[in-house]
């Protein structure tokens, strides 16, 4: 009998004066034109925080050291499989944000935590919302909602 399985997601918090660093999906399958957070899976191996580090180099050209990371929110969520998506934030970087990815994004931009574009990933959308009122945990796509 197979054994239960999670797939693990990384996601970055990068915030700069009031602003959000987000991308818009391009090409992917998923969520296309939509924006979201630099982020991708865990690889077999590897601990959570350098997934985060790997993927902020891939994507976005930020050197983030994996102890600079911290996790500011958890959310076990479930779309056409269950994922735990965690979402790091970061104080410190080296470099300045570019899309390192253009065949899979077609914007990488600041934008204002408090006028965040309509077109947002709904649970990207929720889990800046907990981050914002400090909780730490939530679910996400059970029961058709939150």
């Amino acid at each position: 009998m197979a054994r239960f399985s999670l797939i693990p997601e990384v996601h970055l918090v990068l915030v700069r004066d009031g602003h959000v660093l987000l991308l818009q999906r391009a090409n992917t399958g998923y969520a296309d034109g939509l924006h979201s957070l630099v982020a991708g899976h865990v690889d077999g191996g590897e601990p959570s925080r350098a997934a985060m580090a790997r993927e902020a180099l891939e994507e976005a050209g930020l050197a983030i050291a994996p102890e600079d990371l911290r996790l500011v929110h958890l959310i076990h969520r479930r779309s056409d499989n269950e994922r735990m998506s965690m979402f790091f934030a970061a104080e410190r970087w080296q470099g300045e944000p570019e899309n390192r990815e253009p065949h899979k994004c077609s914007e990488l931009a600041w934008y204002p935590l408090d006028a965040l574009p309509e077109t947002m990933v709904p649970y990207v959308r929720h889990a800046l919302a907990c981050i914002a009122a400090g909780e730490l945990y939530s679910e996400f796509g059970w029961d058709g909602g939150r």
